[in-house]
């Protein structure tokens, strides 16, 4: 007689026999109540052998439940599976599963796919995730994930702080760890499929700029081989070495430097946020400001107007200059030397997003959505700068091109 639900709660009760007492339902399952509680129970033969399979415990398990999973055992037994096995084989996948955090799964892929991609990229890859996703979500089994817990727990942090181009290039990495994990059985799917459009547009540069290595050691070339006025020499010396906006380069006053010191302090009134900005000295932006200083040092401006020392250099000087050097507005502007700067920093030089953002003045945010005062990682800009200014040095001589290439 099959079981059904009211007689399962009123009726079955422990008599007190040691062996506890059975119940059927049919198909071999049946209630064992014993004094400990009431167990589903199922008998079965594989291979001529007598065997037992535990189906769950009432009331967790309820009467339709368990009949499920009978009938999945059945059906296991009919295509010749033994049910316990298979039962134990799940277990073990569930465990693994969960054994297999998104943070092993990531180290996984960078391993295996190192010989894919430049050192460096490597390293800026690796950095991120440890900075910025592995605090967050390394923790988690990967196959627990969900799009909501990659947004809100890692990318909505990274996006608070206004890095929105590694946001999305968190996004783009963690989607690539997710498609790994499920070529290899560990996640069902890539999740981050779910977020487009959930985070912030990356900003568009609005300014043409040259942001390949080849290219800009051609241009920087170019520039030291320009004849023109020393103090128009001296600014396009000058702009890619600070990447300040062009502003911010031609109002450049003797007042805001310290040669000694190596900096230039840029006084809020004069920045586009309206925060004092301070830009460390390379060794050869100190010497292009020492070959200038003879020439405009007894003035107010470090590069003065071609017609009065009273006036900064014309707005168009520097684009210009650029222009009878044979860079159309369409391939090069006195602007686009950040644009060139932030891109070859960040995906050639692999220095970190947030010290270029920094150094670049633009607003970024501690975890706590607090914006970061001027002096924020300047030891670490300092070197930044340095290794900046070294670099452009090796392109311009040739010693050194590394091809642009974004893993």
């Amino acid at each position: 007689m099959a079981l059904n639900d009211t007689f399962i709660k009123n009726s079955t009760k422990h008599s007190g026999k040691a062996a506890g007492d059975k119940y059927t339902d049919g198909g071999g399952m049946y209630l064992l109540v014993t004094a400990a509680g009431k167990y589903w129970r199922m008998n079965y033969r594989f291979n001529e052998k007598r065997k037992t399979l535990a189906l769950g415990v009432y009331p967790t398990v309820p009467l339709a439940e368990a009949r499920k999973r009978r009938e999945k055992a059945r059906e296991q037994l009919s295509k010749g599976i033994d049910p316990n096995a298979a039962k134990r084989e799940e277990k073990q996948v569930k465990a693994d599963l969960a054994a297999n955090t998104f943070e092993l799964v990531a180290r996984a892929w960078l391993k295996k796919t190192a010989v894919t991609r430049k050192e460096i990229t490597q390293s800026r890859i690796t950095t991120l995730l440890e900075h910025d996703v592995f605090p967050f979500i390394g923790g988690l089994p990967i196959n627990t994930l969900g799009p909501r817990d990659v947004l809100n727990k890692a990318l909505r942090k990274i996006e608070a702080r206004g890095s929105i181009d590694t946001a999305h290039r968190a996004k783009q990495i963690c989607g690539r760890i997710f498609r790994y994990g499920v070529a290899v059985g560990l996640a069902e799917r890539d999740v981050t499929s779910d977020l487009r459009g959930a985070l912030e547009e990356i900003p568009k540069s609005h300014f043409a700029a040259i942001t390949e290595p080849k290219q800009a050691g051609e241009l920087m070339r170019s520039i030291y081989g320009y004849t023109g006025h020393p103090s128009t020499v001296g600014a396009l010396k000058l702009a890619p070495l600070v990447f300040v906006r062009p502003g911010e380069l031609r109002q450049a006053e003797w007042t805001e430097f310290d040669l000694d010191g190596a900096e230039w302090r840029i006084p809020g009134s004069k920045m586009k946020m309206k925060l004092d900005h301070i830009v460390p000295l390379s060794t050869q932006a100190l010497a292009i400001l020492r070959g200038v200083h003879p020439i405009t040092g007894h003035g107010r401006y470090v590069f003065p107007s071609l017609r009065s020392d009273e006036r900064p250099m014309s707005e168009n000087t520097l684009n210009a200059a650029l222009r009878g050097m044979g860079y159309s507005k369409d391939v090069h502007t006195a602007h686009g030397f950040r644009a060139m700067a932030r891109t070859i920093l960040d995906e050639v030089l692999g220095e970190r997003v947030d010290h270029i953002e920094h150094q670049l003045a633009h607003t970024v945010k501690d975890p706590n959505g607090r914006a970061y005062n001027r002096t924020a990682h300047l030891p670490a800009r300092r070197k930044m700068m340095q290794r900046w200014a070294d670099y452009l040095d090796k392109l311009r001589t040739g010693a050194e091109i590394i091809e642009f290439k974004v893993a």
